[in-house]
């Protein structure tokens, strides 16, 4: 039996046990004189009855769907009396097996090879069949307990909310491991290159060519690791578009809010926010046809110079990018402060104005400075368009008309192709991941004390 179907089986068992146990409990309290005389109502009785049909066979299906498949691929390697040493040469005699039960293996197979085919398509049909009976009996006992468990006096709803409970638990934890995970695979990546370059070259130096020497005779491409024109890079961007993503979506929102008729509201913030689903490529592609040549032309015509490729044009077009980030989540925290201090206000004789910007902005101001940090963090991850319009060179320059790149610029560069995780040149990348999370770090740590600071509390 395919998963699919399997999936599809099982669902309709849960929707039956939850039925069943909800018809079976609304019997009892007719039966009984009313809700009243039941213990919990009876909808709880019935997810009750679907938690445990559904629950445990869904976890096991879980563990099956991602243990299957390595565990197939032990037992077919290890029926092979010649396969090669190396991993990479099993990775391919692997594909190659696999190619052939599928039947898309191009050329002559030897027997060696079709002999293990054959066993693979036996493993997967029999742990098929075995997967759809163990799940299958599973769901269908453990629903069948719990109807037999069946009483008006069981606490149903206890019972319900304490496994809810643990489940909202589980996923707050699975939150909070995969970012402890993710820091620490960066974090042991990044002390395998501080092994190889010091740290104060990295945090300091002002040349960054990551090309290393591939033979011991071989000149030109020592490599440096100076970060510094990346973190440069990085910021002039972000404040370029952040100069124009914040003041352009705060005034936004403000307007939608509080000034703008029902019908405008309704019409302008579709389409404020439809700039949020164009690809980042076609912001790239806008930028280095359209607004990159604009810039240059500008600047040559009051005589400065300017290069194809700026910080400029990709901090504007990113910027553009942004508003959407600030003016919808501005727009919808200041609709959320209550209508009652707008009236206090306009009350004792404060323009609208005034209220805007002494009651309804500083009760806001926490939502209003999570969106910007938001946005802040939209504008550093930004790789497409700082490719297309900015440039790959790093150049450490206060000069916004000149090429710049970005730390994940240079992450995406370090990691494209065939790469082996040994050389300084790779783990560069996570050094530079590290530094990004570390100043994403501090910008939470800079938007909690604004927000302590600032925020207004109304009783």
């Amino acid at each position: 039996m395919q998963t699919p179907t399997l999936f599809a089986l099982l669902l309709l068992l849960i929707l039956v046990a939850y039925g069943t146990g909800f018809s079976r409990a609304l019997s009892a309290a007719r039966s009984r004189g009313g809700l009243r005389n039941l213990a919990s109502l009876p909808s709880y009785h019935g997810l009750f009855a679907a938690l445990w049909c559904g629950l445990p066979a869904l976890l096991l299906l879980g563990a099956w769907l991602i243990f299957d498949d390595a565990i197939i691929r032990s037992m077919v390697m290890h029926s092979i009396a010649d396969k090669p040493d190396t991993i990479a040469g099993q990775n391919l005699l692997y594909a190659q097996i696999q190619n052939l039960s599928a039947g898309h293996l191009i050329g002559e197979a030897s027997p060696q090879l079709q002999s293990a085919a054959e066993h693979l398509n036996q493993l997967r049909s029999n742990a098929n069949t075995l997967q759809a009976f163990l799940i299958l009996v599973l769901a269908v006992g453990l629903g069948a307990f719990a109807l037999l468990r069946f009483s008006p006096e069981l606490r149903a709803r206890e019972k319900v909310e304490k496994v809810l409970r643990v489940i909202l638990i589980t996923c707050a934890c699975a939150a909070i491991f995969t970012t402890v995970g993710i820091l620490f695979s960066v974090l042991f990546e990044s002390l395998r290159f501080f092994q190889s370059v010091p740290v104060s070259e990295f945090l300091f130096g002002l040349h960054w060519s990551p090309q290393m020497a591939l033979r011991a005779d071989q000149v030109g491409s020592s490599g440096a690791f100076g970060a510094v024109p990346l973190f440069t890079g990085t910021l002039m961007v972000s404040a370029i578009a952040m100069l124009v993503a914040v003041p352009v979506g705060l005034m936004a929102a403000i307007y939608l809010a509080e000034y703008a008729s029902k019908r405008v509201r309704n019409v302008a913030k579709p389409i404020i926010e439809i700039l949020a689903g164009v690809p980042t490529v076609v912001y790239g592609f806008f930028a280095a046809l359209t607004v990159a040549p604009f810039i240059r032309e500008l600047a040559t015509s009051v005589g400065l110079q300017a290069s194809s490729e700026s910080a400029l044009a990709a901090g504007l077009v990113m910027g553009i990018m942004i508003i959407p980030f600030v003016s919808s989540l501005s727009d919808d925290v200041i609709n959320a402060v209550p209508q009652s201090l707008r009236d206090g206000a306009l009350g004792l004789g404060s323009t609208q104005s005034e209220t805007v910007r002494k009651v309804v902005i500083p009760a806001a101001l926490p939502g209003i400075v999570g969106g910007v940090l938001l946005a802040v963090s939209r504008a550093i991850g930004e790789t497409m368009i700082v490719v297309m319009a900015a440039g790959l060179a790093a150049n450490l320059t206060a000069n916004p008309l000149e090429s710049v790149t970005t730390v994940t610029v240079q992450i995406v560069t370090l990691l494209v192709g065939d790469q082996e995780f040994d050389s300084p040149k790779t783990l560069a990348a996570f050094a530079l991941g590290l530094m990004l999370f570390i100043s994403t770090l501090v910008l939470n740590f800079i938007a909690l004390h604004v927000v302590k600071k600032y925020r207004e509390q109304y009783d």
